[in-house]
């Protein structure tokens, strides 16, 4: 399973959907606020929308290291990270912090990404739990993770 998140994207452009991303995500949190539900698991034991905007911080940040090691060394290999250990702290989130940041390295690996030229994106890296993919896999799991969590929010994206 190279994309886990696949399924999610289906057949959308990945660049389209990591470019509109970031007001979705804008909208979906600013309702959770005005609503009074930022506090509130999507489902029984599940995160808060302020959790998951805290990983959706944290994993963007995940996402520029990889895209960039992927362009800059001979078939990097993957590190990968317990997401469940690292919402240990996501419960007391700076929703606004997470929000900034996530909303600034967005912009920074989407000019990235687009610098990129077309061979980039075949460019071989290796998930040590999903084997060997691309740089363009990279940006397609970026797409269909942002949709799997913007439909937790309730964004209908």
């Amino acid at each position: 399973m190279l994309n886990p998140y696949a399924a999610f994207l289906g057949d959308r452009a990945p660049l389209t959907v990591i470019s509109e991303t970031p007001a979705s995500l804008r909208a979906a949190v600013d309702g959770h606020i005005a609503g009074g539900t930022l506090d509130q698991p999507w489902a029984p034991g599940k995160w808060t929308p302020r959790q998951v905007l805290a990983h959706l911080a944290d994993t963007e940040t995940v996402f520029a290291m990889r895209l960039r090691q992927c362009v800059a060394e001979p078939h990097h290999v993957i590190q990968p990270f317990d997401q469940d250990e690292w919402a240990r702290g996501y419960a007391s989130a700076d929703a606004s912090a997470a929000l900034a940041l996530f909303e600034a390295q967005r912009r920074w690996n989407i000019a990235f990404i687009e610098a990129q030229p077309e061979p980039v994106f075949a460019k071989p890296v290796t998930h040590p739990e999903r084997g060997t993919m691309t740089f363009r896999t990279i940006v397609e799991t970026m797409a269909g993770h942002d949709l799997n969590h913007l439909a937790q929010l309730g964004s209908g994206a």
